[in-house]
């Protein structure tokens, strides 16, 4: 194929891409940056939510937060206390799991130094919100169906990247194609704006769109990953680790009552 006819159809592949994925990308995008800050978002919407926890003398026994809370539920025979998560944070509420029959209540925050029940996951809105984020950002709000779009959305971005770098024209005239002329006219700008920040996060976004689809569709591609990279296959997979709610970093320590 002649180098012109073939750079023309890069062209129309990263201009069709683009206007394919774009709005998908962008709620993947933007969602994904609050999923990194997921930690510092939630401690901020919960102590705003809930109150500051000022750090007084020693933090009160397990046993005694239980007792606490087991007497705020004193008229509902049947609920028992699951659970109780002690953050390693001294200004960091406790999280206390309650249960009935087989099914878990909504988790309790309670003030480590006094007691206090301070509030319960089903008010507190970091967790619904991050709750949304979550699913927006691994499935477009659309389950499986939409598990799979994201999961084409970001190998398209792949292709979209490597096509831009196929295309940039700084492969010609290197320096010229880092300058952004903000004076000529807007379609101008938004070229070279668009073609400098695109060769500077190409690789990365690339990398992103690919490890995405692998993640999304990892039931093809996992046989694949163990082939090219001659891995062996677990033998069995590892055990399931029960996880904690959204909003509990990961310096919470987990008592089980059972």
């Amino acid at each position: 194929m002649h180098s012109k006819k073939l750079r023309d159809f890069v062209f129309r592949l990263h201009r069709y891409i683009g206007l394919a994925v774009g709005l998908i990308a962008i709620a993947i995008g933007l969602t994904g940056s609050l999923l990194v800050f997921h930690d510092e978002i939630s401690d901020f919407l919960l102590h705003h939510q809930i109150g500051t926890i000022t750090p007084g003398g020693e933090r009160l026994p397990v046993e005694v937060i239980l007792n606490q809370v087991k007497t705020a539920y004193a008229n509902q025979p049947g609920v028992t206390i699951d659970r109780i998560y002690m953050s390693a944070k001294p200004n960091a509420p406790a999280l206390v799991v309650p249960r009935k029959q087989e099914s878990d209540l909504a988790e309790l925050y309670v003030n480590p130094y006094t007691g206090v029940i301070l509030g319960n996951s089903q008010e507190i809105f970091s967790e619904r919100f991050f709750y949304v984020v979550y699913e927006l950002h691994y499935s477009l709000l659309a389950d499986k169906t939409g598990y799979a779009i994201a999961g084409i959305a970001a190998l398209l971005m792949c292709i979209l990247s490597i096509t831009g770098i196929v295309l940039w024209p700084g492969w010609r005239k290197l320096l010229n194609s880092f300058k952004i002329k903000l004076d000529a006219h807007p379609k101008r700008v938004n070229f070279d704006i668009h073609k400098v920040a695109g060769i500077v996060t190409a690789i990365f976004i690339a990398l992103t769109g690919f490890t995405g689809f692998c993640w999304n569709f990892s039931d093809f591609t996992k046989p694949i990953i163990y082939a090219v990279t001659f891995t062996r296959k677990p033998k069995r997979e590892r055990p399931k680790v029960e996880t904690l709610p959204l909003n509990i970093s990961e310096n919470y320590e987990n008592f089980s009552l059972q």
